[in-house]
């Protein structure tokens, strides 16, 4: 037995084991939270049976469907492979069949970066068809080898462009994932924290650059979302205005105009006039004296 088969075994050996593990904690739950008469506890193992049976989410449902399909030897590898290239629908459809499980493989390594198993799968297995249609057996190499860097390539193409409220452009990505890792050996190195000066002096780049490519791995959040699990108020709420002048100011500030309105009020038409153009007040533009003279005259 070949090591990928291996492996491709170790998939749906692992995937039915997640599904035992999940059947039994469930009936442990149910049955704890029963009383303690045999009606109670009969009842908890029968709405764990219909659940066992009818509520298999989706992606337990593609896991065992695709355990069914029989992988391929060497020769039959070589021979679906010819036939694929040829565009024959048969082969073609063999060759995508018989490796749907290298792609679950490969999704899982990238599990908790932003996207859903079966949205990993999803792109995974775009990957796995473009594979088949670009593999030449003729070159003597096994196809999971050379499927495995377009199933990633699509993966991690998927991950940059779905993960991010802001796209940012495949290349900038790259980059910044350099940064990223750079930072993370760092880290690990140092035990501590890598600064911008550190990753710097470690990629010999400018540390401009670098504070300016970690800063885009800022993620941005709504204002609009909720401040605590328990809590309805949305972030927004709790934001200061930077333009908010504080009750305390605001009351000096309303002080101030009305003693200003009350002094202007004792002055002519013709004063007033002059003195609200010349110092911008209710709501006209600072002007200068030879302005105010002009319009005054």
């Amino acid at each position: 037995m070949s090591m990928l088969e291996r492996d491709l075994q170790d998939v749906n050996l692992e995937s039915a084991a997640e599904a035992d593990d999940d059947a039994v904690e469930t009936v442990e739950i149910e049955a704890g939270a029963a009383d303690d008469s045999d009606e109670a506890f009969e009842k908890a193992l029968s709405r764990e049976d219909r659940h066992h049976h009818h509520s298999l989410d989706a992606t337990q449902i593609y896991l065992n469907e695709i355990g069914f399909s029989p992988l391929l030897t060497p020769e039959e590898e070589v021979h679906y492979g010819r036939l694929a290239r040829q565009g024959d629908p048969q082969g073609r459809s063999r060759m995508i069949e018989s490796n749907l499980r290298l792609v679950v493989k490969i999704a899982r390594r990238y599990l908790n970066r932003g996207l859903t198993l079966l949205d990993l799968i999803e792109e995974g297995n775009l990957g796995l068809i473009r594979a088949v249609e670009k593999f030449d057996p003729e070159r003597g190499f096994r196809f999971s080898t050379y499927a495995t860097w377009w199933i990633r390539q699509t993966i991690e193409r998927a991950l940059m462009n779905q993960t991010r409220t802001i796209r940012l452009p495949i290349h900038v990505v790259k980059e910044l994932n350099i940064y990223l890792r750079a930072a993370r050996e760092l880290t690990q190195k140092l035990d501590h924290e890598a600064t911008a000066e550190e990753i710097a002096d470690h990629l010999d780049k400018p540390v401009a650059s670098v504070k300016r490519m970690m800063g885009l791995n800022e993620r941005v959040s709504s204002v609009d979302y909720p401040v605590g699990s328990e809590s309805d108020k949305p972030l927004i709420e709790t934001l200061t205005d930077d333009n908010d002048l504080g009750p305390e100011s605001t009351l000096v500030d309303g002080d101030v105009k009305q003693h200003v309105d009350d002094w202007l009020a004792e002055l002519t038409d013709k004063q007033r006039e002059v003195v609200v153009r010349r110092f911008g007040l209710r709501g006209h533009e600072a002007s200068t004296l030879e302005q105010v003279a002009r319009k005054s005259a």
